[in-house]
């Protein structure tokens, strides 16, 4: 077995500010990698380790953890140092160790506080290293060595390439007998009346980074009028909302405290992954998800900004200005790029991550649904106010959109295949290498032709001529984006899609996850046939069906829908796309069933997500198990080296709200 694999992190503590993150043992201790045992522990920014190792002691001894309080943004750990007590039961001395953390800097507050009848004194001993890591080399399980530090005059430096690390310590004694490990000392003395403090604080300045932190105020906030009944998004531009067929709340969950909880946790969690580019600081958009996607992603940020859309337009306006500032100019075989895609992520360098045959550049466009997306974002946050002249001002970008996607529906429908050899061989949401395999376990060759993708297309076109309609925007002729050309692609679509990718099974009838580059039906159960409702793609009857299949137990967990069902051959519970549940992939289903009408089923899988929330202390994360909710553990199991928090996760939580009729 090889010794290096990606760090679990399902148990660790996080303080973060985007895009900053400081990752702990539970007891606050950030201990360092060796070999045979990485871990993800450290401070990262902008997608390097800046600092390694954080190891307090007092008298060369480590507090016991007595607990952990969180406020806010930052952590408080608390320690009982009893090797420094007074004789007795009673644990009478306390270190609180509290840490924050804000873009570009980590701080900390070291506090000794007594209740003995003498003053206590103590001395803190702080372990500091650096190995400057690179994000690649941490998720892959690889250690480095530690990186010298260098003596300044309010503390310790270290610099690697583009990026400086440098630690202020108040009234600290510097240790450099070992550069590699440097050591800060205080002398605390407390009294009962008088607790004794210090602080230190780390800041970081990365030369090249292509991603900053924002401090405005959030513009997420729950409505105080929310209403008590259930908003639900239209399907179609200028349709009524999907009458509610569905079943009124029942008093118990009426009641219930913990949607509320979940709002609460996902709206301070999207707070602090707020970013935006250098050059468009006014434009925000959310960070992916902690730790591994601390940047950029199309796909991801559009998602969460269109679950967010009840909430406010103004992180879907950031992200779609964002992306539309980097979509694609030229043909790139190298990064994928096209005129017209959207990008797929972001990073400060090349990711390389030779365990996976990858290697990906800073700027990648290797996504095949970022670009309809994209379109049905602006769609939406112009029906939910976004101000007409920034719709107007991106309305070229989405002309652009629309003819990729149209040459590409065109062409067959629209489909991805690597030809690097070393970008993402599957480049839908479900991106992992095994993810599209038939039933018999059987991987399928590409080019690939997702289900959800056409969803999206579809969509994109309809929605796109309604906007251009709406705008008096003419399209181009040439391109076929005028809104009549944009609408005959739309149902020729619709007409191959029935013929080319209905299946059935002793269950009945369901969409096989894609077509493979034969034109076969890769026929799996999978969640991806719940992003086609309530995007118009589908009849009623045929979205009466999915809804069917979306409930049935072999995808349905208790806990949200897993990946893929439990009666094919590659199921299994922690699988990263073959069975887990990814809260954002449940939301889009519940979003689409409440489009379409089917709320008892929306309703069903949305208080699945809820009891995985709880599970999670309300910080849902990226993925979990896919063990049944009915098994012999109440609560959902995690996926250790899921991220959490995740932005597409936490904004699920409004879809919950709204399902469940709380906003």
């Amino acid at each position: 077995m090889s010794e290096h694999l990606q760090p679990f992190l399902h148990d660790l503590e996080l303080v973060f500010r985007a895009p900053t993150q400081a990752w702990s043992a539970p007891d606050g201790q950030i201990r360092p990698s060796a070999p045979g045992r990485a871990t993800v522990q450290g401070v990262l920014h902008s997608d390097v380790r800046v600092l390694s190792e954080a190891v307090l002691t007092v008298e060369g001894a480590e507090a016991e953890p007595a607990g952990t309080v969180r406020d806010g943004g930052s952590v408080t750990f608390v320690g009982l140092p009893r090797h420094v007590d007074q004789p007795g039961a009673d644990p009478t001395v306390r270190l609180l160790r509290t840490r924050s953390a804000e873009p570009g800097s980590v701080s900390e507050t070291l506090e000794l506080r007594c209740a003995t009848a003498e003053p206590t004194t103590g001395r803190l001993t702080l372990t500091l290293s650096s190995d400057m890591a690179p994000m690649e080399a941490i998720k892959s399980g690889t250690t480095a060595d530690a990186v010298p530090a260098v003596r300044t005059p309010s503390g310790l430096v270290w610099t690697a390439d583009d990026v400086t690390a440098e630690v202020e310590a108040e009234g600290a004694d510097v240790d450099l007998e070992d550069p590699a490990r440097p050591v800060l000392r205080w002398t605390l003395t407390a009294a009962a009346d008088r607790p004794a403090r210090v602080t230190w604080r780390l800041a970081v300045h990365d030369g090249i980074a292509v991603v900053t932190g924002v401090r405005t105020p959030s513009p997420l906030a729950i409505p105080t009028t929310a209403a008590s009944t259930t908003p639900v998004p239209s399907a179609q531009a200028g349709e009524e909302p999907a009458e509610d067929a569905g079943p009124p709340l029942p008093s118990s969950l009426a009641r219930d405290l913990r949607p509320r909880r979940f709002l609460d946790q996902s709206l301070a969690d999207l707070d602090g992954l707020r970013m935006a580019l250098p050059s468009l600081p006014d434009q925000e958009f959310l960070a992916a998800g902690a730790p591994w996607f601390f940047t950029l992603f199309g796909r991801d940020s559009l998602w969460a900004a269109r679950f967010l859309l009840p909430l406010g337009t103004e992180l879907a306006e950031g992200t779609l200005t964002v992306l539309a500032s980097m979509q694609g100019t030229t043909d790139d075989p190298a990064s994928q790029e096209e005129p017209g895609k959207i990008l797929h992520e972001l990073r400060r360098a090349a990711l390389t991550l030779p365990a996976d045959g990858l290697a990906l550049p800073p700027v990648y466009y290797g996504t095949v649904d970022a670009t309809p997306l994209w379109v049905c974002v602006l769609h939406d946050a112009w029906r939910a106010g976004m101000p007409t002249d920034a719709v107007r001002g991106l309305l070229p970008h989405a002309e652009r959109a629309l003819a990729w996607t149209v040459a590409g529906v065109r062409a067959g429908y629209l489909a991805y295949q690597d030809t690097t050899g070393h970008g993402l061989a599957n480049q839908g949401w479900k991106d992992s290498g095994d993810s599209i395999q038939f039933r018999d376990g059987r991987l399928a060759d590409g080019p690939i032709e997702l289900c959800e993708v056409q969803g999206y297309a579809y969509e994109a076109l309809v929605h796109g001529a309604d906007l251009f309609e709406a705008l008096g925007h003419p399209g181009v002729e040439a391109d076929a984006t005028t809104p009549d050309a944009l609408r005959a692609a739309a149902a020729d679509l619709a007409e191959r899609f029935r013929r080319d990718f209905w299946l059935e099974d002793q269950h009945g009838p369901y969409v096989a996850i894609a077509l493979d580059g034969s034109g076969a039906p890769v026929d799996t159960v999978t969640s991806n046939m719940g992003h086609l409702v309530g995007t118009g793609l589908l009849r009623a009857d045929e979205e009466d069906a999915v809804a069917r299949r979306l409930v049935h137990p072999e995808l349905s967990s208790g806990f949200g829908l897993r990946t893929m069902a439990t009666s094919s051959t590659g199921y299994w519970p922690l699988k990263y796309h073959g069975g887990s549940v990814w809260a954002h992939d449940t939301a889009i289903a519940i979003r689409g069933l409440l489009v379409s009408g089917h709320r008892a089923q929306a309703q069903l899988l949305a208080e699945g997500l809820l009891r995985a929330a709880e599970s999670f202390d309300f910080r849902i994360p990226e993925l979990y198990s896919g063990d049944p909710a009915t098994g012999p553990t109440p609560h959902a199991l995690p996926y250790p080296a899921a991220c959490r928090p995740q932005a597409w996760s936490a904004a699920s939580a409004v879809v919950v709200a709204q399902a469940l009729g709380r906003l």
